[in-house]
């Protein structure tokens, strides 16, 4: 197949030139310059802001906007990347856009980098129409969704506030369909937790037992806590909440000596039969029953037997749940979808957590965007002919939401 860019749409080619922009995070690599260079030539005015946070990387993200009336659309993405891992695993180099069989390859292509080529793909059609757009476009481009995100939508979104400016409504751009596009649109996500366990014993030799505290009795047994008994059966706009321990760490290398502590990570997601403050009450309600059971361990000598000695160390800044009920926001993507692709998506909460869970605190939020299938792989790739596909949703749903013609 030819690569040449006369024969690519322009969602292709603004997609190519953002893959080659090695922007693993917090690198911006290049990308923003790219769609700066872009955005401003469509008649946008770009503003780029750095911001810093001790104990965490400089990130840059940008702000672009169309428009100084109300109400003021928003498409939010991010072009950091994850890295690359064996690059040698790769078929072709994931920093340079090739196609292959239809597939455009290279890291970033669905996640994200291809939803924000065909939004800007879309607006670019609207301009090209030549009739006035009742509102404002706008695009909220971070480089830190895949790292910490401390600063990046989060902190624009605070420096926005600061500036007065509004935003009503927002999609973000991230790859929602699990198998075609127009499968589901995300409305909603279930909130997570993350905390290690740490439990303490006492060190000695593993022939006299009687002389130690193996720890690792007592962090299975707060885990089994912990996972044992189901938090929820679902509601009717989430499934049901799942906690899952993803590591239990001893760190001993000898087969002679009882260690002196263990630890365990997990992570839990939630749904809106809890807060992130009621849920943290029942754990620790679970481990100190676990703790306190006089089952778990044998007495030192002749003494009593003694509680499991733990402490919960909470990651910071849990993600909180939330569900979009905007009927204006939902329906005009919906109708988009369906009118370019003749179905109608699953309105869905599940899957993991994205910047959405900052912008909603913002205006209603939605997320749709490329079929996720090859995020994070090696050979991550998108269906060329998919881009002209969303690039047309994209359109239908500007013109959607601000009840008009499309151009």
């Amino acid at each position: 197949m030819k690569n040449s860019a006369e024969i690519l749409s322009p969602a292709a080619i603004l997609l190519r030139n953002l893959i080659k922009c090695p922007s693993v995070t917090p690198a911006e690599g290049g990308a923003l310059d790219v769609l700066q260079n872009e955005l401003e030539t469509l008649g946008f005015k770009v503003v780029r802001k750095v911001f810093s946070t001790p104990d965490t990387p400089d990130v840059e993200n940008l702000y672009a906007r169309i428009g100084d009336t109300a109400p003021n659309l928003c498409f939010a993405g991010h072009t950091d990347v994850v890295p690359v891992g064996d690059e040698d695993a790769w078929s072709q180099p994931p920093f340079q856009g090739a196609i292959t069989d239809g597939m455009m390859i290279g890291r970033g292509a669905v996640d994200m980098k291809g939803g924000i080529a065909c939004f800007v793909a879309a607006v670019k059609r609207v301009l090209d129409g030549g009739k006035p757009n009742p509102g404002s476009i706008s695009l909220l481009i971070t480089g830190d969704e895949e790292g910490p995100a401390v600063n990046g939508t989060k902190a624009i979104l605070e420096w926005l506030t600061e500036q007065g400016e509004q935003i009503d409504a927002c999609v973000v751009g991230e790859p929602t369909n699990p198998e075609s596009i127009g499968d589901a649109i995300k409305i909603g996500r279930r909130g997570s937790i993350s905390g290690t366990i740490y439990v303490t014993g006492i060190q000695g030799h593993a022939a006299y037992p009687h002389l130690a505290d193996n720890p690792a009795r007592g962090i299975v047994a707060l885990t089994e806590a912990l996972l044992k008994q189901p938090f929820d059966e679902g509601t009717a706009d989430f499934q049901p909440t799942n906690l899952e321990v993803t590591s239990i760490d001893i760190g001993n290398s000898a087969f002679n000596v009882i260690p002196n502590k263990a630890s365990a990570r997990f992570n839990i997601r939630f749904n809106d039969t809890w807060t992130a403050d009621s849920l943290k009450v029942e754990i620790e309600r679970r481990l100190n029953e676990a703790a306190n059971d006089p089952k778990l361990r044998p007495a030192l000598g002749s003494g009593p037997r003694s509680p499991v000695e733990y402490t919960l160390k909470y990651e910071m800044r849990p993600s909180h749940v939330f569900l979009t009920q905007d009927e204006q926001l939902i329906a005009s993507l919906s109708s988009a979808i369906q009118t370019v692709t003749n179905r109608r998506p699953d309105l869905s909460t599940g899957g993991g957590t994205s910047d959405a869970r900052f912008i909603k605190d913002a205006c209603p939020v939605v997320e749709f965007g490329l079929v996720g299938q090859t995020m994070h792989q090696i050979d991550e790739r998108v269906a060329v002919a998919d881009l002209d596909v969303l690039t047309d949703i994209y359109q239908q749903f500007i013109a959607n939401f601000f009840d008009r013609e499309p151009s």
